[in-house]
């Protein structure tokens, strides 16, 4: 290795890249990644520990088609759509893949650097990021089986040649985790023979090789590609698979990290309000660990909240979900969490390990095919096929209960659930058919052969307005949610960083306090999480008595702070002192 003796940039980047590439050029690599990326040397490191967020902060997650209309490319149909209705709801927009591809709805790309012709082009993007935070996906574990870098591959020639990683069938891969049932290597014939490469996913995705570091900065032109066009949020698709050792779980590897704080280390010194978030769909300690030390995701996906939220409001027991906050470490400045309850992908079972037993696992799948759900399976270790998620739409999971099975209640229930998610730690996303309340798509699934389908529907645009403008339930939960979003949004306790205590109020009812970060303003969330009225003292919540207690949701004031309060089912209460 040469050592470098020049600006602190250039020490942090070959720092990480020694570790990557140890028998690299590494004084040469560090040069090509600072071009490659149009970073100065001598750019000033952003300040650490920032958060490039506030409680106005609320995502939208949307396939870039999700609606369409006839002679309309859909992302001028979505921009439309999102500036129209949800400008005062939401302020940034994370666009799900939207490049050409071969299957998965996207996640199979074929080329990184164009946008879908059938969704519209580069100007369409950047056109959204006049309006809002764009966040892409960077789908960097794996490609498109019928990609130029692929085809590149079999032939021997660049770019692609060296892009795959490869491994022999009689290698030991038995401890290799998989979040799918088909076998791990696919048979390839290239000009140099027969190879297998890796597929984590399926066949149509063959895994990237990141030790060969020609790889590395081919990714780093697409990302200032990306950067150029306006989007400055970047999701890591399924990066907790990214670095390969066969004879190990190839799973959350060092390599891994290191490469995450490599991407973020550049791309936040290219753009200073830049967003690195990771996408690790496994069990919670695992997840947290992509922190890092405020060096590597600015955010994390909460995996665990949505099967755990899920099962309270269908058990009406919060025992588990409230265990589980009260385990979360608090995010550090500059970090936080994204909570959701939905997304494109299904309810991930992985995250709900050591927090729900197998048979309350069984009783919420048994549940949820109940409501019309699915489940997607893996692989274990052994080679058993265990489930790995429920497919579903979040309308669909909020039809009933557990014990009485679908009620009258579906609506409540389901606005009980996106207000738990909103009050809490962090940045609140939002799956569009969640605010939609749009319904499992079995026809969908029938067409596609994926499970995943039941909640990838794809509205014509003229029908949603109709069913918007008409009385439906669609139209009910928008404006529902909206309404409550607006208030939300408002309020300083409601900040990403702001602090968060668990209450101790029973099974029955779900509470937890929120402080801003000045201390000037507090807000009691308490939740009916039953299908039955359930009643406290407000005694229990430590209401300051110099100070007047509003309910930010009926605008009810609470001047007795002894008073016995009824909730119905699934209703909550916002009580705040200040508000906004």
């Amino acid at each position: 290795m040469t050592t470098l003796n020049h600006t602190p940039l250039e020490q942090r980047v070959a720092a990480h890249l020694t570790a990557l590439y140890p028998d690299r050029d590494i004084h040469e690599l560090t040069r090509q990644c600072l071009e490659v990326m149009r970073v100065s040397v001598d750019t000033p490191s952003p300040e650490p520990h920032r958060n490039i967020w506030d409680q106005s902060d609320v995502m939208l997650i949307t396939y870039a088609d999700s609606l369409r209309k006839e002679a309309e490319v859909p992302l001028k149909t979505l921009n439309d759509f999102v500036k129209s209705r949800l400008s005062e709801s939401i302020s940034v927009v994370h666009l799900l893949p939207f490049f050409p591809f071969s299957s998965d709805d996207g996640f199979s790309v074929m080329d990184y650097t164009t946008v879908n012709p059938s969704c519209g082009d580069w100007s369409d993007i950047r056109s959204m990021t006049q309006s809002f935070k764009v966040m892409g996906d960077l789908v960097i574990n794996h490609c498109s089986s019928r990609s130029l870098w692929f085809e590149n591959y079999k032939k021997g020639i660049d770019p692609g040649a060296g892009y795959f990683f490869e491994a022999e069938p009689e290698w030991d891969l038995s401890q290799v985790v998989r979040p799918r049932t088909s076998p791990l290597l696919k048979e390839v014939r290239t000009v140099n023979g027969e190879k297998h490469v890796w597929c984590t996913f399926s066949h149509d995705q063959v895994d990237l090789d990141f030790t060969n570091p020609d790889l590395l900065l081919e990714i780093l032109s697409i990302i200032h590609l990306y950067l150029e066009q306006g989007i400055r949020w970047f999701r890591l698709d399924a990066v907790a698979f990214l670095w390969k050792v066969p004879g190990t779980s190839s799973i959350n590897l060092p390599e891994t990290h290191e490469v995450i704080r490599l991407l973020r280390l550049l791309i936040e010194h290219h753009s200073p309000d830049a967003v690195i978030i990771t996408e690790t769909n496994i069990p919670n300690s695992e997840n947290l660990t992509y922190f890092g030390n405020a060096n590597e995701a600015h955010l994390i996906y909460n995996f665990s909240l949505p099967p755990l939220l899920i099962n309270t409001l269908v058990t009406g027991d919060c025992t588990h979900l409230k265990q589980w906050l009260m385990t979360m470490p608090p995010a550090q400045y500059g970090t936080t969490y994204l909570n959701f309850i939905a997304s494109h992908d299904g309810v991930g079972l992985r995250p709900t390990e050591g927090l729900l037993s197998e048979w309350e696992i069984d009783n919420l799948i048994g549940t949820m095919q109940r409501f019309g759900g699915r489940v997607s399976c893996r692989t274990d270790a052994e080679g058993n096929s265990k489930p790995y998620e429920i497919n579903i739409s979040l309308w669909n999971a909020m039809a009933g209960t557990h014990q009485s099975g679908p009620d009258g209640l579906q609506f409540a229930r389901f606005i009980c659930a996106a207000a738990v998610m909103m009050a809490l730690e962090g940045v609140p996303a939002f799956y569009i058919h969640s605010l939609l309340a749009t319904e499992n798509d079995v026809e969908r699934i029938e067409h596609t052969g994926s499970f995943r389908s039941i909640n990838r529907h794809v509205w014509d645009a003229d029908r949603l307005e109709q069913q918007l403008s008409a009385e439906t339930h669609h139209k009910k939960v928008f404006e529902a949610m909206q309404a409550l979003l607006k208030v939300r949004r408002k309020q300083p306790a409601f900040h990403p960083n702001a602090t968060m205590y668990t209450l101790h109020t029973g099974e029955s009812l779900f509470a937890f306090w929120r402080q801003s970060i000045n201390r000037s303003q507090s807000i009691f969330a308490v939740y009916n999480i039953t299908n039955e009225p359930q009643t406290f003292n407000l005694s229990q919540l430590n209401l300051v008595i110099t100070d007047e207690w509003t309910d930010l949701v009926s605008g009810e004031v609470f001047d007795d702070r002894l008073a016995q309060v009824t909730l119905r089912p699934y209703q909550y209460l916002w009580l705040t002192n200040k508000p906004a």
